[in-house]
């Protein structure tokens, strides 16, 4: 199956795509905290891509995309949001399901303002917290400290990308973790601590877009106990999901589980979109 790949100019820099071949439902795919779209080859590469529209972007500062025009402004959660509303806008893209990882989850939650069009919402490995519940959601982790740290060693590159996507483990990771500007983590966790953005307890607990929430049941960065616990206005299926034997990222390291989650997800907000709606490539 091929891959489109391409570059957008926007302003918050140059923003580098991947796309899958599938012309059904556009599903943005947003990747984790010094990760790229690459990381979601599985699913671009797999079924679901050949059925949907699979749209992975790099971060400013991640992957093949450039660094941030300005950091201050790009390199938070709420300026990646209006980074990727504004790919899909230059994409035409007015309806479309969103899956966030991670970093990406917290991204997606902050797009439901920013985009209208948002079918659905799929969060993985990201708890909705409140600003002082911080330390409530995460759990203590031997390398959480490396989220926010700007410079990273060659030991860090490799702790940081083994302890995010696990198992299978392939050597892009280490490219991709250690091409990162080092300014997106501190800037991003600075801003994360000060509580800037909305509160995302408060976002889930009153949004009406269906929210679904699926993890590893060994997710090591995330109290999944409390994450079950979260008041939401519109959760998905009436739960919280979990994959066993599966880690921080389980559309990486347990896809033949994770995907059928996904693709559920996609048909059952999907049912509304016609064909008149899809946008044009």
């Amino acid at each position: 199956m091929s891959v489109k790949e391409y570059s957008l100019e926007t302003s918050h820099g140059t923003i580098a795509v991947r796309e899958s071949e599938g012309t059904g439902v556009p599903v943005l795919l947003v990747h984790g905290n010094s990760s790229a779209g690459a990381v979601f080859r599985n699913q671009l590469e797999g079924e679901l891509g050949k059925t949907y529209r699979l749209i992975a972007p790099d971060l400013p500062g991640h992957g093949n995309s450039s660094d941030a025009i300005d950091p201050e402004r790009s390199y938070c959660m709420e300026g990646y949001a209006d980074a990727m509303a504004e790919v899909l806008r230059l994409l035409n893209v007015e309806k479309a399901v969103v899956f966030g990882w991670s970093l990406g989850g917290h991204i997606g939650l902050e797009m439901i303002k920013r985009f209208p069009g948002m079918l659905g919402l799929m969060i993985t490995g990201t708890p909705p917290v409140a600003p002082d519940e911080v330390g409530q959601g995460f759990k203590p982790s031997k390398h959480m400290g490396l989220a926010g740290k700007e410079q990273f060693t060659a030991e860090d590159v490799e702790n940081y990308a083994r302890s995010t996507c696990g198992e299978p483990f392939e050597a892009f990771f280490l490219d991709i973790v250690g091409r990162t500007d080092g300014r997106a983590r501190r800037i991003m966790f600075e801003k994360f601590a000060g509580g800037t953005g909305d509160n995302q307890k408060e976002i889930v607990a009153t949004a009406k877009v269906p929210l679904a929430v699926v993890n590893g049941i060994d997710e090591p960065f995330v109290n999944l106990d409390f994450v079950s616990k979260v008041t939401y206005a519109n959760l998905w299926e009436g739960k919280t999901h979990e994959i066993a034997n599966s880690g921080h990222a389980p559309f990486w390291d347990k896809p033949a589980e994770f995907d059928p989650y996904l693709k559920r997800f996609i048909a059952d907000v999907s049912a509304s979109f016609s064909g008149s709606q899809r946008a044009c490539r």
